[in-house]
């Protein structure tokens, strides 16, 4: 007997379970049982305490107050970040964790950004609540590309693209050189919709680097001035052109490993 095909699903308490997806207290979550506001399977719980399977499915079985469950644990999602909004939980000012369900702020383990993206650039961020993918993407050693549609204040002056790939550019205050960098020019039919900021000279940038304000700084370095950044690709993920900014939705397993596609060293 193939004794994989019989490992049981891990299980928890109802009241743990929604209690760690922010429905409440345990003791407000004891409270909606015996209201008759949670169900399974079509049928009223009767014991917050009993444990239950954490099974995929289980967000389509399970009704709180009439509404599916929230995903559970495990969740990593792509977000359209718009201008204006902060990667924090806890910066003054507009954060992108506003955007979410409210009750999703209160999860445990929390949802955290996979790295950040300044106050001024838009585009793809992955937003996840597992500590190990997000730990993942983001280390160095694993030199995840991300590419970046940059706007320049500036045409370029025809060197940028070997200095960026030469591994041997300093950026100001820093002592170690920049790993390669690959920099393409917009194509002559390129046209970026509704994105009005893009009103200069438009090309793309992939790093696999992510130092503080990486790519103004690099094109600080060659004499220009970026007047508008955003990402459009993690690894082998894009940013979907139909998820308007400020939207966000769950990935789903295959989307995730694409991040990580041998495709994602190249600049397409």
């Amino acid at each position: 007997m193939n004794k994989s095909q019989n490992k049981p699903s891990a299980a928890l308490r109802v009241d743990r379970l929604l209690a760690n997806l922010g429905y409440g207290t345990r003791k407000d979550i004891q409270t909606l049982v015996k209201a008759g506001r949670i169900y399974l399977d079509g049928m009223p719980l009767r014991d917050a305490s009993a444990k239950i399977a954490l099974t995929s499915d289980l967000p389509e079985r399970l009704r709180v107050g009439g509404e599916k469950l929230d995903p559970l644990p495990g969740l990593t999602l792509i977000m359209h970040k718009p201008l204006g909004l902060t990667c924090s939980h806890r910066e003054d000012g507009p954060l992108v964790h506003d955007l979410l369900p409210p009750r999703w702020r209160l999860r445990k383990p929390i949802i955290s950004t996979v790295g950040r993206l300044d106050k001024d650039t838009s585009g793809l961020l992955l937003m996840t609540d597992d500590g190990k993918l997000l730990h993942r993407i983001i280390a160095p050693k694993n030199k995840i590309a991300k590419r970046y549609r940059v706007t320049l204040a500036r045409p370029l002056s025809g060197t940028e693209t070997a200095t960026f790939a030469s591994g041997m550019l300093m950026l100001d205050g820093e002592d170690k050189p920049l790993l390669p960098a690959v920099l393409e020019k917009a194509p002559h039919d390129y046209h970026a919709g509704t994105q009005t900021e893009d009103t200069g000279p438009v090309v793309f940038l992939t790093v696999t680097e992510g130092r503080y304000h990486q790519v103004r700084r690099m094109f600080a370095a060659v004499g220009n001035h970026v007047t508008y950044l955003h990402r459009d690709k993690i690894g082998g993920l894009h940013l979907p052109e139909e998820l308007e900014a400020g939207a966000f939705r769950v990935l789903d397993a295959t989307e995730v490993d694409s991040i990580f596609s041998p495709a994602q060293q190249s600049g397409t």
